[in-house]
């Protein structure tokens, strides 16, 4: 699903106490929103369920997290991320992301749960550079997956290069 959703540089702030909120299924369509993901958001809870998730994908948001993203999760495992997502009216707002899949009593995965704060503004000064950068090698490429692929190739290099793994790096921001 593709929309024509201009960024226009507004940024809105959770509170100090909210947390966002929100399940999706296998494919990644929301199937829950609590009250402040849909504040933020700027969708109405109807537009949200059953949409992808990748609704409020912000352009400035590197693809190759994604990646790393879907494969911590289909591994069975959790994932820390710093997030710009985009509202509806073309405003942005930053979250620190924790998901995790969700399992079964048989221990089947059956979707994936999130739970978003507000990240400290240092942590966020300090990851706009490297997304920049990760963004940036995304279009240098002729086609989405490529780039992709060459962004995530280019963030596991810099992680390499700083002598840690990703959970690491990014909880130390």
């Amino acid at each position: 699903m593709t929309h024509a959703i201009r960024p226009t540089g507004v940024e809105n702030l959770l509170g100090e106490e909210e947390l966002i909120v929100s399940k999706t299924d296998l494919k990644g369509r929301i199937t829950y929103a609590n009250d402040v993901f849909i504040r933020m958001a700027k969708y109405s809870y109807a537009e949200l369920m059953g949409a992808p998730h990748s609704l409020i994908r912000h352009p400035d948001m590197p693809r190759a997290v994604f990646k790393l993203l879907w494969d911590t999760l289909q591994s069975r495992q959790e994932i820390f991320a710093y997030v710009v997502n985009l509202a509806k009216d073309g405003s942005h707002y930053w979250v620190f992301a924790h998901v995790t899949p969700t399992f079964d009593e048989r221990g089947n995965i059956v979707g994936y749960h999130s739970n978003r704060r507000k990240p400290d503004p240092a942590q966020i000064e300090r990851i706009k550079p490297i997304y920049k950068t990760l963004c940036a090698e995304e279009a240098r490429h002729a086609n989405a997956k490529e780039g992709m692929q060459a962004s995530f190739e280019a963030m596991i290099g810099l992680l390499k290069q700083q002598g840690v793994g990703y959970d690491e790096f990014v909880l130390s921001l």
